[in-house]
């Protein structure tokens, strides 16, 4: 039996590919192993960025498996339970102290949107993008936090029209209402995600992590309990090698050259 999860490594980017091709299903297996896979991640230093997409090139994915709703139930003891670590493995992947990267083409609907509206960045193919959370064509609503995260990445008024009215969007729509910030050549798009998530994994990492933790976080709370984490992070970055070169190389006026994992905190 295939396995449901594939971890490839490229320096400190890992790439997550849910291998259930062409469709992507979100399986029981593959939550199980996600879920593994993501806590081995925040607590491993040596990686920096996280990639996440689905085996193949049609399809990122076409959300849960529902054949297998029966067995996750009995799986997991009840219907809250299947619901219950989707929402964790989600919410994982938003509060990783590194940056989680989905790219979206083909079809990315109900989990396979509510997923990616847990990482930091999505990008987007250019042509044959179906974007959408069509859970009203089944009587209810999405259910792995799909109505709040993405009214707070678009807005009321653009959630709303996607959810009540089932609507799926292309990648170049997505990118016009905020949903995604990038959009890519279909056959440039997953090149684009690893260079940007070398990008990211080179910056140092006790600083990603602090502004992950700011501005993840940002939301839920005040004004000035949102300056005093900032405070907290930057206290945190302050004395450790990565800033004492990043202001070596500002007065010196050249690049910096981080070393963010061995800053990792």
């Amino acid at each position: 039996m295939a396995e449901a999860l594939l971890i490839e490594r490229r320096g400190r980017v890992a790439t997550l590919i849910n291998n259930d091709a062409p469709r992507n299903r979100m399986t029981l297996e593959f939550m199980d192993e996600l879920e593994g896979a993501i806590g081995q991640i925040a607590r491993d230093d040596s990686i920096g960025a996280v990639v996440l997409r689905g085996a193949g090139d049609e399809h990122f994915s076409v959300g849960m498996n529902l054949k297998q709703f029966g067995e996750g139930v009995k799986a997991k003891g009840s219907f809250w339970g299947v619901l219950d670590q989707r929402l964790r493995v989600i919410k994982a992947i938003e509060n990783l102290p590194k940056p989680a990267i989905a790219t979206l083409y083909g079809y990315c609907l109900g989990g396979g949107l509510e997923l990616p509206l847990g990482c930091h960045f999505r990008l987007a193919a250019e042509e044959g993008t179906r974007i959408g959370l069509p859970e009203m064509d089944l009587g209810t609503l999405p259910a792995w936090g799909g109505t709040a995260r993405l009214t707070r990445c678009v807005g009321r008024d653009a959630a709303l029209d996607m959810i009540l009215r089932g609507k799926k969007i292309s990648g170049p729509e997505a990118h016009r209402i905020g949903l995604v910030q990038e959009v890519w050549p279909n056959d440039e798009l997953q090149a684009r995600a690893l260079d940007l998530a070398q990008e990211l994994a080179a910056q140092p990492s006790a600083a990603v992590a602090g502004v992950l933790a700011c501005v993840v976080g940002a939301g839920e709370r005040s004004l000035d309990e949102a300056i005093m984490a900032e405070r907290a992070a930057v206290e945190a970055t302050w004395g450790t090698a990565d800033q004492q070169e990043g202001m070596r190389a500002f007065l010196e006026k050249r690049p910096p050259r981080f070393h963010p994992e061995a800053d990792h905190g």
